[in-house]
This record gives C-alpha cells, structure tokens and sequence, in this order.
C-alpha cells in the first residue's frame, strides 16, 4: 500500500540535501550530493547553477532507487536554499553567468551608491550589504553590460530548481526579502528599489507564501522519479525561514539561537520592524501574515575552532572545561570579532581581542573567555532585537555549538533566556521545506501544522550567575571601541 509522503529539498552552500517525511512528520528517508564553491578573485563567491540541478537530480534518482515506494506516494515538494544569490537568466531561461552568492564581497562600492539613490533601509528593511542581491545585480550593470542588457528574469537559488522542476518563475516571501527590493512590510516588489538598480518588475518571478502552492513537478521529472501524480510544489522559504519551521518557530515571540560556524537569533514577529542602526536583518517568514527579524554573529562556533587550531585541542575537548555553574577563576573578556562582526556594529574590520591574560592563563581559561564572548554577542543581537521592539518568548537552541550543555547554559545566563533543547531529530531546513510542502498541498493552516519540535530539556538563567554576566557584558561592551572597528 502506498502511502502518503512529502520531499524537501535544501539547496545549502556546500551540498544538497533532499528528506521524505510520512503524515506523522517523521523522516523516512534522505540524500545528499555535495557542491562546490568557485572563488576565481578574492573575494569573489560563485557557483554554476547547472551544478545544483546536478547534484538535486542525483537525490532524487538515489531516492527514487532505493526508495521507490515512498516516491510512489509524494504529494508535495518543498523547496529551501541559501539566500541572496543572483541567478541570471535571459528570455530562453538560459543562464547567462555563474550565481554570485550570499558571501561574495565584490559589490561594496555599489552598496555606498545604492545607499544614496533609494530608501532600502526603509522600504527594504535592511542595510545595503554584499551579501545581498540588488548590490550585486548593480556590479553587474557596471562591469557586465552586456550581459546586464540580456536578463529577462533574476531568480533566487532555490528558485532556479523551481524553474528546472516547474516550468515556472515563482519566488516566495522570506527569500525574496532578502534581495533588497521587496516592499517588505507589504510583502510585494518595490518598483521603488528595484528602478535603482536598473530593474522593473517584469523581471521578477511571481510571488506567493511560502506555505502556498507554487507550481507541479513537470510530468517528464514525476515519470523518471516514479510519481505517478505531478506533485504540488510549495513556495518554500529561504534557509532561515526554512529551518524555522522545521523546528516549529513560526508563531511571534518564538524563535531559536544558532549556534553554527556563524550565529543567528531568530525571532518571529507579527509585523515588519527593522533596526538598521543595529546592522539587524527584518525579513518576511515562510508563511502569511508573519515576520522575522535576525540578529547575526559571524564567528560563533568559528571562534572555538579559531582556538582549536592554536591550541591543538578538538573543540569538544575545550568546551567540555568549562564549568558555566560558577564564576571563571581567571576572568578574561574575549571579543569574538575574527571576521569582523554584523549585529549590532555591522564592521567589516571589527577584529578579536583577548584582554586580561597573565603568565598564569591557561588553555581552559581561553576557552572559557571564547565561550562567554559568542554569549555576550548573542546578548548584544537579543538588545538590537528588542529596540526594534521584539519581544522571544520560546527559543530553541540548535545547531552544533547547542550539543555543548554549558555553552547553553551560559548564553541562557548572559541573555537572561530560557532555552530549550529540542530532542532528537532532523529539524533542518530541508524538514522544514517538507512541512511547508504539506501546507501547500493539503491546504493545512501552517501555524498549526508547524508545531514545536519536542523538547528534550528548558535550560534557564541561573539567577545566581546575573551579576556576574552583567558585569562582564559591560566590560566586553565597553572594549569594542578599541578594535579596528571600533
């Protein structure tokens, strides 16, 4: 008997991964298929498009071979992606040059200029950065004319597979928040901002909720995959918003901390509230009526492996010194700014420090410093969030870093959050591409769908380390002025 199932596909930076999920929401079964980023100047980030379409087939026909049944049964594809790529194609939806990505820096000159000629901080909700779309399209325009002459459309990265699996030029909400030209209060394009880069509408895809439906799978693709019905594709999100409701954080106040190789605190909002000032991101989330804002750190777990290659200790091996229980015997105040730092100081040349170390410091002390300074960073992105007017009330803590029960504890501690651990699972953003892909295909309310990933523990403040962290936050704030970004 065939049952019911539903895909998502995450198109990440470093591979593709591709899950089934049954009614229940439980994975049965995944692939993956690795990518690779060129770098052909510094600075610059790119990657072929042809290369995600091979690397999404060859899930898909691992799928389709080892797991025909569940194939058999898809109702529904989710799509989620990283963010801001600039995916150009002419009127034969032919590429016309590889995607610039999320982290290539090649557009900062542009980004001063389209500062200048339209209100993105505004309308779009966000500072002009590199990482987004519309500086890039405007490096385009200036070193690329000729192929700047030829775009008929600019799609996201998710949203080129949507093309290969639909036929169709369709975007969503979250992702497309973070081009820089969606009016993201209203959640449309701004002729506004797109004019500024040389633009108009007709140029962009259609728009839909990420929870809505967005096209079917092309028979040829449900033929070869063993469909024997063109599933629905659904909107999708981009890969924040993606992994929000995988782990369920869709409703306003909810959220969750990501402890990766950089840090995210994401928080969902019932409006459109940006903070600028403070380098915060304001996005639309993957379903209606809801809104997210992000604070980012650009080095967390990275500054534990930063220490692991100087000491020679495993990251693990350094986290596990750490007693978050009482105050450190040897205090120092560590910035973790080794690549510079986003929210709230949004300084490229923002560097790390070290301040307090005596000929009896050890290795254990250093970890401990570089523990509390992600913490103390995560502390300054919840202070940006709730000038904006946010308010979390229910954070989940993911990612690598969260496996480290002190390094919670101490963030908890620092930002005076409760956080919760969820429990075992895949709660990713290709789980949360399938949920949506149920939404859009079922016609589920996706607040109720997207419910809480289980919690396996609350991890909250221990009142008797308050002082303690307040003290040092003050004394890591007060240091910033002397880094290079200050």
């Amino acid at each position: 008997m065939t049952i019911a199932t539903w895909l998502g596909i995450d198109l990440g930076t470093s591979s593709v991964k591709t899950v089934i999920i049954n009614e229940a929401q439980e994975v049965l079964a995944s692939a993956h298929a690795p990518l690779d980023v060129s770098r052909p100047k510094p600075g610059w980030s790119e990657q072929d498009p042809a290369d995600w379409w091979r690397a999404t087939e060859a899930t898909m026909d691992e799928l389709a071979s080892k797991h025909s049944e569940l194939m058999a049964g898809v109702r529904g594809i989710g799509l989620s992606g990283h963010m801001h790529g600039a995916t150009l194609i002419d009127a034969n939806d032919t590429v016309l040059r590889p995607c610039i990505l999320w982290n290539d820096g090649r557009s900062a000159t542009e980004c001063f200029e389209l500062d200048a000629r339209a209100d993105f901080r505004g309308v779009g909700g966000n500072l002009v950065m590199p990482g987004f779309t519309a500086p890039k399209l405007e490096w385009v325009r200036k070193n690329e004319p000729d192929t700047f002459d030829l775009i008929a459309k600019v799609l996201l990265p998710k949203d080129y597979l949507r093309l290969l699996l639909t036929g169709d030029h369709l975007s969503e909400m979250s992702d497309s928040a973070g081009t820089l030209w969606l009016d993201v209060a209203k959640r449309a394009w701004s002729p506004q901002l797109l004019e500024a880069t040389g633009l108009s509408e007709a140029q962009m895809p259609a728009l839909v909720e990420g929870s809505a439906p967005a096209g079917r799978l092309r028979a040829d693709l449900a033929s070869r995959w063993g469909m024997p019905n063109q599933p629905i594709l659904a909107g999708g999100g981009g890969d924040n918003a993606a992994s929000a409701a995988g782990v369920g954080t869709v409703r306003p106040g909810t959220g969750f901390a990501s402890l990766g190789t950089s840090g995210v605190l994401f928080v969902a909002t019932d409006g459109f509230r940006p903070n600028t000032d403070e380098a915060v991101h304001a996005f639309c989330h993957a379903v209606p009526d809801v809104w997210h804002q992000m604070g980012v750190i650009l080095s967390a777990t990275d500054t534990l492996n930063w220490l692991s290659r100087m000491t020679g200790r495993e990251p693990a091996a350094l986290t596990s010194s750490v007693d978050p229980t009482a105050p450190a015997k040897a205090p120092l105040t560590f910035l973790p700014y080794l690549s510079g730092e986003r929210t709230p100081h949004n300084s490229a040349s923002a560097r790390g420090a070290i301040v307090g170390m005596s000929q009896a410091t050890e290795v254990e002390d250093l970890a401990r410093a570089a523990v509390e300074g992600v913490a103390y960073a995560f502390a300054d992105c919840l202070d940006a969030l709730t000038k904006a007017g946010t308010e979390a009330d229910s954070i989940f803590a993911i990612g690598g870093g969260a496996r480290s029960e002190a390094w919670v504890q101490i963030i908890a501690d620092a930002t005076g959050l409760s956080l919760q651990i969820p429990s075992d699972g895949d709660f990713g953003a290709a789980f949360g591409a399938a949920r949506l892909a149920i939404a859009a295909s079922e016609g589920a309310d996706p607040l109720e769908l997207l419910s809480p990933a289980p919690v396996e523990k609350s991890i909250d403040p221990n009142p008797d380390m308050a002082g303690y962290h307040a003290e040092n936050l003050q004394r890591y704030r007060d240091l910033y002025p002397g880094t290079n970004g200050g």
